[in-house]
């Protein structure tokens, strides 16, 4: 499954699509308690929360036409 996340740096905006493990998703209420918690996540991401402004899933499709 694909997240895309939107980080704050100083001003500046960037985002960056990560592929994480949909299996466990619906475990969780909120998407970043997923991005947070999840041992499967946490082993294959590190997500700055303090500079993180947004996260989405987003469909196959979409995650495609934007690489």
């Amino acid at each position: 499954m694909t997240v895309r996340l939107l980080f704050v740096d100083e001003g500046s905006y960037h985002h960056e699509d990560v592929q994480v493990p949909a299996e466990a998703i619906e475990d969780y209420e909120r998407l970043i308690d997923f991005l947070r918690e999840d041992p499967a996540v946490l082993k294959q991401v590190y997500v700055d929360v303090e500079r993180l402004c947004a996260a989405h899933l987003l469909s196959s499709e979409a995650a495609a036409a934007s690489t």
